[in-house]
């Protein structure tokens, strides 16, 4: 039995250097950086190593001079593969020439040796971005084309890979499928790729939410009606069924539809006709069914909710989806994913998500599955101010998650305004605790120094006292950090005398 490989939770990056000093200098600032890392020493080893793909690498660091197979036949022979991989190349000689050469054979970036920690972290973070929303793009207009398939769906995860190979077999005929899954788990993405990896690609892929028809309707709307067919049929109606003539009818939620449907989904499944509403006779339709349920209809059918007889016609292939909480190895990548394209949407300049916010997401246990992931990092763009996004911006999954905490903290006193008279019609403004005020207590306004020194003690609180960290989010350098500090009268580590300290003591004492 071969041993078990570890997947990893996080982003994969590979580094390639035939110095042994330098990969380990990159081994140890990637995995600071917070990302999964292999190494190697050789051109030669990186190409098996990408031919491999178990798991996949999603960065590759790459030396351009090496013995043998340098770093430059490297980046020809990924692009003669079309290996789609994010490369941040470097050497020691930064010349324009070589740079534009790197360029144009697939690199993402350029570093010169010997990088710094700050500008390596910065040229990652790009390339990853950059490639997640490409992805992200690609497959939304694959989807809309009807041309997504499940070269698209990439996954680390054992079990989705299972299904991507079920749903490639399935593309081959036209087989009645019936995806099971709970909501939120992508099903309908599975049906569009089916659809786009067989002959019907590019003609229609009609949905139906069953659990979403009016009951007097669902004959109308899935098999249509003729003009006069009953009380307010004023024109004729083809339904879904001739809609997708040619192509694919996806029924999600199918468990719903009322026993008075199902019985002319079965003939329309078996015979190939429907029964139109008032028409004298039936249609033939050429229609791919791809049915799709949460919930047991086994269960269903025991419970004489659901015809036995049609639950066989659509269940003759079924793929099983497995939930969020079970593919967690996923999860950093739909979540760069989602935070790529709601950043573009958004017109946010987020280069990504930190590796503390990648680890509360790993540690949640997701009841909405990918739908959930998706809204919450909605949320967490909207919410953002920085570059990058943080657990404060995921307020709600800390909340529920054992060893990250989001605390808001309370409004200043001087916040809290005094009571006014009862009929007295008040304008309330409501702020935020974490902005700084322009004006002291007395209404006058505050002192530059002022400000930037409660700016600094807001800092070194909210990064914990990480004085690389502080330094980088304000724009200045360590040293410059360390004597404001000193002239401010503050404390690395200090916490209570960075609270306590209140530069505006004497202006309101004046």
């Amino acid at each position: 039995m071969s041993p078990i490989k570890k997947v990893p939770m996080s982003s994969l990056v590979l580094i390639v250097d035939d110095d042994p000093v330098q990969r380990r200098v990159l081994e140890t600032l990637v995995r600071r950086f917070g990302y999964e890392c292999e190494s190697l020493d050789s051109g030669a080893a990186a190409l098996q190593r990408l031919e491999a793909r178990a798991p996949e690498i999603d960065l590759l660091i790459l030396d351009l001079v090496m013995p043998d197979i340098d770093g430059m036949t490297v980046l020809e022979r990924m692009r003669d593969q079309k290996r789609a991989v994010p490369t941040i190349v470097q050497t020691a000689h930064g010349s324009i020439e070589t740079v534009i050469s790197a360029m144009r054979a697939g690199a993402s970036d350029f570093v010169v040796k010997p990088v710094g920690a700050e500008r390596l972290q910065i040229s990652i973070k790009n390339a990853l971005r950059v490639e997640a929303l490409e992805d992200e793009v690609r497959r939304l207009n694959r989807q809309a084309a009807g041309t997504l398939t499940f070269k698209d769906l990439r996954s680390k995860s054992p079990d989705m890979d299972r299904v991507i190979r079920l749903g490639e077999r399935a593309a081959k005929s036209t087989i009645p499928v019936l995806l099971e899954g709970e909501s939120g788990v992508g099903k309908e993405v599975i049906a569009r790729a089916i659809q786009g990896a067989s002959d019907r690609r590019s003609k229609p892929f009609v949905t139906v939410n069953c659990g979403a028809l009016p009951e007097n309707l669902v004959e109308s709307i899935l098999f249509g009606h003729e003009k006069g067919a009953f009380t307010g049929a004023t024109e004729r109606h083809l339904g879904k069924f001739v809609e997708a003539n040619g192509g694919t009818l996806f029924l999600d939620e199918v468990g719903d539809l009322p026993p008075e449907a199902q019985v002319k989904l079965l003939r329309a499944v078996q015979d190939g006709e429907v029964d139109s509403v008032g028409a004298k006779r039936p249609t033939r339709v050429d229609v791919r069914i791809i049915s799709a349920t949460n919930q047991d209809l086994i269960d269903l059918v025991k419970r004489g909710i659901f015809r036995e007889d049609l639950y066989y016609r659509l269940n003759v292939f079924p793929i099983t989806i497995p939930t969020l909480r079970t593919r967690r190895e996923d999860i950093a990548d739909l979540a760069r994913r989602f935070v790529a394209r709601f950043a573009a949407e958004e017109g946010k300049p987020l280069r990504g998500i930190s590796a503390e916010a990648i680890a509360l997401l790993n540690s949640y246990p997701w009841p909405g599955n990918v739908r959930q992931l998706e809204n919450a990092t909605f949320r967490a763009v909207v919410l953002a101010d920085s570059d990058e996004l943080t657990v404060a911006e995921f307020p709600q999954i800390a909340a529920q998650v054992k060893g990250f905490d989001v605390r808001i903290p309370p409004a200043p006193a001087s916040l809290v305004r005094p009571a006014r008279p009862e009929r007295e019609v008040v304008r309330v403004e409501v702020r935020d605790p974490n902005v700084l005020p322009l004006l002291d207590g007395a209404g006058n306004l505050r002192q530059l120094d002022h400000i930037e020194a409660e700016t600094i003690k807001f800092a070194l609180a909210y990064y914990r006292g990480q004085m690389s960290a502080v330094a980088r989010k304000l724009g200045i350098g360590r040293s410059t950090l360390y004597r404001k500090m000193k002239e401010y009268g503050f404390h690395q580590g200090d916490d209570e005398s960075l609270m306590d300290k209140d530069p505006d003591a004497g202006d309101a004492a004046a």
